[in-house]
């Protein structure tokens, strides 16, 4: 069983609700999963994002000329970021949009999660994703809460997936272990600036957050 996972794989792990099959910020994963495959190829310098802007779409993301990621999933970003540079933003919809299942699959597949499936009175039919490995997943939570609560100096790797956890807007109701307040904000923040791509993740997650409430304040002012 291959247990080395990537960043996307991590972040699903901790996203998703055990008992109830729901995942965090769900509205706006597809952001998220973009963001955090983007993540995994720069930090495997795969890819590179200059340091201007564009209007609408972030920094100009370019592929790193040489040996593709043998991973599907990198390899299907490098894919993408390779045929031309792009702004970032356009590649987290491009990358993420079609992830959720292929990340859920693939987390089967390895041992970490199991599929069940049952049906209530008879028709409806519900789908759990308990842990199979619930201790790599505490064991992964109690890293990202010794950096956000306890001030630890993460290594990349962790320093990453806390960036994109913030980024993803869940850390507020994120979980019991790591009570939100102001200086889980602050260094939260403060790992998203390092990372680009969580950067622009926060940014297109911000957007969404705020254009739906505004849908909703429209309906309730229409009534």
């Amino acid at each position: 069983m291959d247990t080395d996972l990537l960043l996307v794989e991590d972040l699903m792990l901790l996203l998703l609700d055990d008992e109830t099959g729901t995942i965090a910020g769900e509205g706006s994963l597809y952001y998220v999963l973009g963001g955090a495959v983007l993540t995994e190829l720069a930090l495997r310098e795969y890819v590179t994002a200059d340091g201007g802007r564009t209007l609408a779409n972030g920094r100009k993301v370019t592929a790193t000329p040489g040996v593709a990621p043998s991973d599907s999933m990198l390899r299907f970003g490098y894919d993408i970021v390779s045929e031309r540079p792009r702004g970032v933003q356009e590649l987290l919809i491009r990358i993420g949009a079609d992830l959720r299942g292929q990340v859920l699959d693939r987390l089967v597949e390895r041992g970490f999660l199991r599929r069940e499936t049952k049906r209530t009175l008879g028709i409806f039919r519900t789908t759990r994703l308990p842990a199979d490995r619930p201790e790599y997943e505490a064991e992964s939570l109690e890293r990202v809460r010794s950096v956000l609560v306890d001030g630890v100096e993460p290594d990349p790797r962790t320093a990453a997936l806390v960036a994109l956890l913030s980024a993803s807007g869940t850390l507020p109701q994120f979980h019991r272990a790591i009570p939100w307040s102001g200086a889980v904000y602050t260094r939260g923040k403060a790992l998203e600036s390092a990372h680009w791509a969580a950067e622009a993740t926060s940014s297109a997650v911000t957007r969404t957050v705020a254009a739906s409430a505004a849908g909703v304040s429209a309906i309730i002012l229409k009534d």
